[in-house]
């Protein structure tokens, strides 16, 4: 049975693009994963901040691109922050005041997974904040990204967009597998019911924070692997940033042995050996077994999933 988009929402009417193949994929992740190495030097050599903000529908693709993005970055100058919902204390505080201990330091990189757009979105949505709360936040925004790039902090801003039909999809896909399950939560589903509520805020959100000095850049993501790949080369293609060649590292020679006698094995405790339970020398490799028992399991419960959307 075939789904139909609702609502006049031009995310709702998304056509998923053909399929990448694999090897494309993959080959040009990893030379893109290597110019984000290549760009983290600079960041850090030139003493310069950067600040990534990830918007965007549940189910958008936004974890999975931050994931590939961080994935060969060196974690003491890449930070991800996705903050929880504010404590009480908080919530009388400055709207930003806590997304600001956030901010990077000389040389560093912090990607908001959600950030301050949080009002404009789930709050205003869900009835978080008051009608002023949310109009001092469309009036104080523009203001507050200035500040940032007024004092010389590099700011990019990302919104994921994905059809009602591909983000159902996706939410079906994580009830039907133990391992991603815990990423559905009760807002995700408010969300499928609340679509043009959400349509509404976005666009709001789009009329007074889309400006020429920190403007929004829409990725689509109804295909993961095209929305990772597009989302990084345009990172990397909007910062300035230059090949920096790393300092030279010798590896020193390792001096003679001097006498010294390791303490007897037994008197230590080491972690047991389960890795060598997945190996039968006599009846061969237990492996292989085990590894298409677990791919049936899982091709089973997408099965079983894919049933449930029809």
């Amino acid at each position: 049975m075939t789904q139909k988009s609702t609502g006049n929402n031009p995310e709702a009417h998304a056509t998923k693009p053909p399929k990448l193949p694999s090897k494309a994929y993959e080959d040009e992740l990893e030379r893109l994963q290597s110019e984000l190495v290549t760009m983290q030097q600079w960041v850090k050599q030139t003493g310069n901040r950067v600040v990534i903000v990830f918007e965007g529908r549940d189910a958008a693709g936004k974890g999975s691109a931050i994931k590939r993005i961080t994935q060969y970055l060196n974690p003491r100058t890449v930070r991800v922050a996705a903050l929880p919902a504010p404590t009480e204390r908080q919530r009388t505080q400055w709207y930003f005041q806590r997304y600001v201990e956030h901010l990077p330091a000389a040389g560093e990189i912090v990607i908001f997974d959600r950030s301050w757009y949080n009002r404009a979105g789930v709050e205003r949505v869900m009835g978080f904040c008051t009608e002023v709360e949310y109009q001092r936040f469309l009036q104080q925004c523009p203001v507050f990204e200035q500040m940032l790039l007024d004092d010389g902090i590099i700011l990019r801003k990302y919104w994921f967009s994905v059809s009602d039909v591909e983000q159902e999809k996706r939410f079906r896909s994580r009830l039907g597998d133990p391992m991603r399950r815990w990423k559905l939560s009760p807002m995700d589903l408010e969300s499928i019911t609340r679509w043009e509520d959400y349509s509404r805020a976005k666009d709001q959100m789009f009329a007074h924070t889309d400006l020429p000095s920190s403007p929004w850049h829409v990725v689509e993501s109804e295909d993961k692997k095209r929305s990772r790949l597009n989302v990084i080369k345009h990172l990397l293609d909007s910062i300035p940033y230059l090949h920096i060649d790393p300092p030279e590292v010798t590896i020193p020679v390792r001096p003679k042995a001097k006498g010294y006698e390791r303490p007897p094995r037994d008197l230590q405790r080491y972690v047991p050996d389960h890795a060598a339970s997945l190996v039968d020398d006599d009846k061969g490799s237990k492996r292989s077994k085990d590894d298409k028992s677990s791919k049936d399991a899982k091709k089973g419960r997408h099965s079983k999933a894919s049933k449930g959307k029809n």
